[in-house]
């Protein structure tokens, strides 16, 4: 995609937005209030506590395109118009110089709505034999196949998603900066900012708007980030209200904690999960061993005593530079981007499901505010569908899925 043709896309998504409403820049000030709808009703009140798990750069033609019932693909259509097949994955599958997830490279690969421009390498697809628990996890609970990514673009903008439904218009990761993908971050530290005018700026990576762990911590609702590297790539590091006060402190701590408190019965209501890198299936990490890691901190959700009132998403940040077919809807100048894989894991989701509804990060939030009765962050959370379709909060509860990890190659 020529520059010339790269300022016209952004022009006319930029003008979408503005019909959408956009995301929102400063801190909301709405009080939160308790929602209209009664928990009681819907039988979610049942959830206790919400695990969202996020893994890395695969998308679902690439993971579960195989999947029986889900809207998959084995083929791919390339930029010439060739149909040719999604190859095998390497375990190890190495990244190239044309296996690239920027958001001028996401951008590139939608082409339009024609999803017919990936790199060479990102026509690959993973099979049930190479993630055979992830299928069993999908066989046995809920998986969603319309799950997009939140932006255009890689790991920290699509984070930031996860917590805030908005990314402060951040569309690439940073750089420059010295380990700390935050306000801790060198000051040559720079990250790609979409401004309201539409044009692109460099700015340090420390924003200010509101997340939904302030509307937890304000309403005594108790949380946790389990973060990978001391919080150096945790979202939260950009945000200086959190960053720069005893919230990260009490509220950010290692990603090894998570099976301990899971194991332990000692879950706070809302979790956010980062595994470690090398457990993320980010390309070229194991995605054996990626998927082992996994099945670990589940093991340990569901050998523990909360099982029975708990909800686990677990997805990937964004799509990593692997072919998918489903072109996403344009709702902003930010995204959605690509469709990613989102496993929903419960005692209350509905067994053996294929969700085909349309959601994105956004959506998990939206069904935590729902839970505690929290007002929206942003207009993506507000619009996004709240993933009750994939619940069934008067079916017999099911029973824990305790899986054995594998032999790596």
């Amino acid at each position: 995609m020529s520059r010339q043709q790269h300022k016209v896309y952004i022009t006319l998504i930029f003008s979408m937005a503005l019909s959408f409403g956009g995301c929102g820049g400063g801190r909301a000030t709405a009080s939160i209030s308790a929602s209209s709808t009664a928990n009681s009703a819907t039988g979610l009140n049942q959830i206790q506590h919400i695990v969202f798990i996020v893994k890395e750069n695969h998308t679902l033609d690439n993971y579960f395109g195989t999947f029986p019932g889900a809207d998959g693909a084995t083929t791919g259509v390339t930029s010439n118009g060739q149909v040719i097949p999604l190859g095998p994955m390497a375990d190890t599958y190495p990244i190239s110089p044309t296996l690239c997830n920027t958001w001028s490279c996401a951008i590139q690969a939608i082409d339009n709505g024609k999803m017919d421009n990936f790199g060479a390498a990102g026509y690959v697809q993973a099979d049930e034999q190479e993630i055979p628990n992830y299928f069993a996890y999908a066989q046995n609970f809920v998986l969603a196949d319309h799950m997009f990514t939140s932006v255009h673009g890689p790991s920290f903008p699509n984070h930031l998603y996860t917590v805030a439904a908005q990314s402060g218009g951040a569309i690439n990761d940073p750089v420059n900066t010295g380990g700390e993908w935050g306000c801790g971050a060198l000051p040559s530290a720079t990250v790609q900012v979409l401004n309201a005018n539409g044009s692109v700026t460099n700015q340090f990576p420390c924003f200010d708007f509101d997340t939904l762990p302030d509307r937890l911590q304000a309403a005594n609702i108790s949380w946790k980030y389990y973060a990978r590297n001391q919080g150096q790539e945790c979202p939260l590091a950009a945000i200086k209200h959190i960053r720069e006060t005893p919230l990260w402190t009490e509220h950010v701590v290692s990603v090894d904690q998570f099976a301990v408190d899971a194991k332990n019965g000692q879950l706070p209501a809302v979790s956010w999960v980062e595994p470690p890198l090398s457990d993320s299936d980010h390309p070229s990490q194991s995605i054996c061993q990626g998927e082992n890691w996994t099945v670990q901190q589940l093991n340990a959700v569901m050998e523990g005593s909360e099982w029975n009132s708990t909800a686990v998403f677990l997805t990937w940040d964004d799509f990593g530079g692997f072919y998918d077919h489903v072109a996403p809807a344009q709702v902003d100048a930010f995204g959605l981007g690509p469709r990613v894989p989102l496993l929903i894991i419960s005692p209350f989701a509905r067994q053996g499901y294929v969700s085909h509804t349309t959601y994105e990060s956004s959506s998990v939030l939206k069904f935590i505010e729902a839970r505690f009765g929290l007002q929206p962050l942003t207009n993506r959370d507000q619009a996004a569908n709240n993933l009750l379709d994939s619940f069934n909060f008067n079916q017999q509860p099911l029973a824990p899925l305790v899986l054995e990890t594998r032999p790596c190659p």
